[in-house]
Order: C-alpha cells, then structure tokens, then sequence
C-alpha cells in the first residue's frame, strides 16, 4: 500500500535540513519516527494525511509503549510527530494540526555521568605515555581527549573542525553546532601542546589530497564520530565512572567549571545550549557533589 504520510515524512525530512538546519542524526531519528507512525497507520489501512487524527497517533503512541520503550524515546517520538503534523498544517495539508494536543510522558531525568578528577588526571597520563613515542594515532588520541574535556564540545562538532577552524593565535575553535550555529570556544595550554604536537605528525598519516579534516584517521580522512566513541568509551571503562561515552566528557567539562566559579551563562555559551534551563543540570551535579563533600568532610554532617 502506498502511503502519501511517508512521502510527506520524506519532504518533511528535507525541510528540516535545508530551512531549519538540523543536524543529519536528528532528521534521520524524526524520518524514522514519522515512518514508525506511517508503517501503524498503514495497518490500519490509513495512507492519507488527512485521515490523522489525535486518537490515531495516542493509539500508537501507546502501541510504542507497549515495546517496552523508555519514556525518552516516547518523549522523542512524540515530539517528532507533533513537529511533523505542524508542518503538513503550514503546509496547508491538513485542515488542523492533529498533534497539537499529543502528550508524552516526562523523561526521566537522571544526572549526568561526571569524570572524577583524579580518573581524569590517570587517563590522561596512558595517552600522554602512548603519545610520547611519537606515534601519530596516539598524537591524534591525546588532542581528542584534551580537546572535548577543555571545550565541553559535542563530538560531532569536534569531528566536524577543518584545520581553518583553529586560531592557534587565540588558542580558540569556531565550532559549528546545533541547527548550523556557529561558536567560539576557547581551550587552555595542555589542550594547545597537545594540538601542536598532533599539527607536527599530522601528515604521516597521509592525508588525502585536499583533506581538510584537522583530524584524521589511519586512512588519511576525516575521523569519524564511531572511532572517537570506542576510544573514549574504551578509556573510561575501568575508571569509577564506568560505560560511558564522549558526552560525559562535555557533561565533566560544564561540571568542573561551575565547581571551579564559572558563571551558568557563560558555560551556556561554551556548550552551544539554545536554552539556560538546559545548562541548569550541571548546577544539580555541582551540588550534589557538594553535598557528598560535606557529607564525608564534616565533622557533624
């Protein structure tokens, strides 16, 4: 059965990369969840837009729930379709938007994972020993660690520098993040020697002609996001936080700023966050670790 929802999804799809400017990860979570909703639809022998109504979609919101799905991915889903019935109702495709009053239960929230100082400082030492015998992969490991810890930077935006996004004159990245915004961030002198020892080995591992990458992988291209992640997540998995990945470095950066007196809106601007709300979390990290401080340290806690 041919379903005019997922053409539309496909259109939608595209809008959200060419005029919103989102991210290919999140128009391809938002393709699949509006094909999730057309493949329900479809079974119940509905293929036009026009023929979605509120009860459908709470039908299969429901339906999702019933995979044992975590309330994030119904919060994601949901959000998903409200944003993709909004645009068949710009779009003058259907009289009203039937997801306007869809719902979805509360995420549940947990506290960011955060790297202790010490695990960081014993990570660290394994890459510097690796990387002082001059071998360019473990030149190019050290700077990825350096480099998310001192800027909080997302590892796509990280694996998305060009060698042009450095100002080694300022010691500072132009990052482009979420929704195609560019920032500026800055990193402090272990993340600079560490840059400067990778720019001096950079070409033995024979970059492609015109790779502009600032960082490579043993085939002389772009690193990609999945390397980064297996390192990261290798490196950290005997420490005290355990299974974790890249973004637990940018929750640890944010984190050791505010315990260091950073103020909320200037790491806000650091993390690339639309909203302060979204930068609050670290806050709660911050005192909850204080208050385990106090805990241990106080003679009469």
């Amino acid at each position: 059965m041919h379903s005019e929802i997922a053409i539309q999804g496909q259109r939608f799809a595209a809008n959200l990369h060419a005029a919103r400017g989102y991210s290919a990860n999140t128009v391809k979570s938002y393709l699949s969840d509006v094909l999730d909703l057309s493949s329900y639809l479809e079974g119940k022998e509905i293929v036009e837009v026009k023929e979605i109504n509120l009860e459908l979609l709470r039908d299969w919101l429901w339906e999702v729930s019933q995979r044992q799905s975590a309330k994030s991915t119904l919060a994601r889903k949901s959000a998903a379709i409200r944003s993709f019935t909004a645009w068949l109702a710009s779009e003058e495709l259907v009289v009203a938007d039937p997801g306007q009053r869809l719902k979805s239960p509360k995420a549940d929230r947990h506290l960011p994972k955060v790297v202790t100082k010490d695990a960081l400082e014993d990570v660290f030492g394994q890459l510097k020993a690796l990387a002082s015998e001059g071998d360019a992969s473990a030149v190019r490991d050290l700077l990825v660690f350096e480099m998310l810890y001192a800027t909080g930077c997302r590892v796509s935006e990280l694996c998305g520098l060009d060698l042009v996004s450095v100002d080694l004159g300022r010691n500072i990245l132009r990052v482009i993040g979420k929704g195609s915004k560019e920032r500026v961030v800055p990193f402090g002198l272990p993340a600079r020697d560490a840059l400067d020892n990778w720019l001096n080995v950079r070409a033995k591992l024979n970059p492609a002609p015109g790779e502009q990458a600032l960082l490579l992988n043993t085939r002389g291209k772009r690193l990609g996001v999945r390397s980064v992640y297996e390192l990261v997540a290798g490196l950290l998995v005997n420490t005290s936080t355990g299974v974790a990945g890249p973004h637990t470095l940018r929750h640890t950066a944010a984190t050791h700023l505010l315990d260091g007196g950073a103020d909320l809106r200037a790491v806000q601007e650091l993390l690339g966050h639309a909203s302060l709300g979204t930068t609050q979390i670290y806050t709660h990290v911050s005192v909850d670790r204080l208050r385990a401080g106090y805990k241990n340290a106080h003679p009469r806690a």
